[in-house]
């Protein structure tokens, strides 16, 4: 290190001390994933929408992962993820806005002890790769580094375009030593990066489709990101972070938009789940409490509580009067897990309407429920996903009416990671 650098650094390190911003403790930072280890991260983004400098619309995103390592070759962790996205929105019968599913990508990616990943280009998840990366060795409070990244973007539900676009980037890292962050003090690193990328797009730009226009794609993309990563030395891996960002896109049809805003994330360590001995517990509950029109089943994501005789008035997602005393009790039932998330779904029978409609009111339905979970504080909004599936998914013969109450049911998912 030059004497000037050094310098620098000791300046920098005297004055956040001062300022009581940092310790000065040295710091090694290395993922210490191992195979078996279950996470979850989840993410919130509070957004503003511009076209043209012009004010569109604000929006709150949800972006919840599920991650399990599922090998380790050679240093690197391979995590096997899913990645739930959705955004917060008010449907009729609602009492809160909470959030609407609105997609789902798999992803498999490696990660070696440095934070460097290693993921096939057919993946859309996650947006951010390399961030954080780390040196070798320890770092003092006031060091800083400079490691190459890059970030993806599905632009097909905003755009129409299919293909993922990529943009590169140089982030520079400074450590800034221990800050607090909910109630405890971690690591806490730095990174800034800008954006600035005139694409050059060849033969494998999908043609025309439903969704696009022939020709239409971005020109020019600029923007930055500003985070600050909080790290457990102990667990080896982030435990949080904050950003502020900024991404615009100029387009061919001569329209720039803007998106810009803050978002955090919360990254956290999933315990083993006894999904049989939790049916049976629920199952025995929910029998003692006279609720005897519900179906419990272990399923991948967990266990499913499946209300299949809960009622709404007809054609709304407004329950009938007597019904919130089901939903109260069975939620007492979750708030005896509270380090697990909820997914609701809501299903329609095939009868009546469009399926664009019963999608919609299989929506609003399974988001009526989500709202009074948390309404009633069984959950906080971010730790409640609402996703409606129209008439997919029937269980019974729609062609009976047995079978099409059956088909008209809302499951609550206690989701295992």
């Amino acid at each position: 290190m030059s004497i000037l650098k050094y310098m620098k650094n000791l300046f920098t390190v005297v004055l956040m001390t001062a300022l009581g911003l940092v310790s000065v403790c040295p710091e090694e930072f290395v993922f210490k994933h191992k195979t078996g280890d279950k996470f979850r991260t989840i993410s919130t983004s509070r957004e503003d929408v511009f076209v043209n400098g012009e004010f569109l619309y604000s929006t709150r995103i949800l972006n919840r992962m599920a991650s399990e390592v599922v090998d380790e070759q050679d240093g690197t962790a391979v995590h096997r993820a899913l990645f739930q996205l959705a955004e917060e929105r008010e449907s009729e019968g609602a009492r809160t806005k909470n959030f609407h599913w609105t997609a789902e990508y798999d992803s498999v990616f490696g990660r070696d002890g440095r934070g460097k990943m290693t993921i096939a280009d057919r993946y859309v998840m996650p947006t951010v790769r390399n961030v954080p990366v780390f040196p070798d060795g320890t770092l003092n409070p006031g060091d800083s580094w400079r490691e190459e990244g890059y970030e993806v973007h599905d632009l097909g539900p905003t755009f129409g375009i299919d293909e993922p676009y990529r943009l590169p980037f140089t982030a520079t890292y400074t450590f800034l030593g221990e800050r607090e962050w909910r109630g405890r003090r971690y690591a806490a690193v730095e990174v800034r990066y800008a954006l600035d990328d005139r694409p050059v797009f060849t033969e494998r730009l999908p043609r025309k489709t439903e969704n696009r226009q022939a020709g239409f794609f971005p020109l020019h993309v600029q923007g930055e990101s500003s985070q600050t990563v909080y790290w457990d030395s102990e667990l080896g891996q982030p435990v949080g972070a904050e950003e502020n960002f900024r991404l615009e896109f100029e387009m061919t049809d001569g329209n720039v938009y803007e998106f810009k805003g803050t978002a955090e994330a919360e990254i956290i360590e999933s315990p083993g789940m006894d999904k049989e001995a939790m049916a049976g517990d629920i199952k025995k509950e929910l029998s003692s409490e006279g609720i005897d029109d519900a179906d419990i089943r272990v399923v991948k994501e967990g266990v499913k509580i499946s209300l299949e005789n809960i009622l709404f008035e007809p054609d709304t997602a407004i329950l009938v009067n007597g019904e919130e005393e089901k939903l109260e009790k069975i939620g007492e039932i979750l708030r005896r897990y509270p380090d697990r998330d909820i997914m609701v779904a809501g299903h329609t029978a095939h009868a009546g309407g469009t399926e664009n409609s019963r999608q919609r009111l299989s929506q609003e339905r399974a988001a009526a429920i989500a709202a009074y979970l948390v309404e009633r504080g069984v959950r906080m909004p971010d730790r409640v996903m609402a996703r409606g599936y129209g008439s997919q998914k029937p269980v019974a013969d729609n062609s009976t009416e047995a079978g099409r109450k059956k088909n008209r049911r809302v499951e609550i998912i206690i989701l295992e990671n």
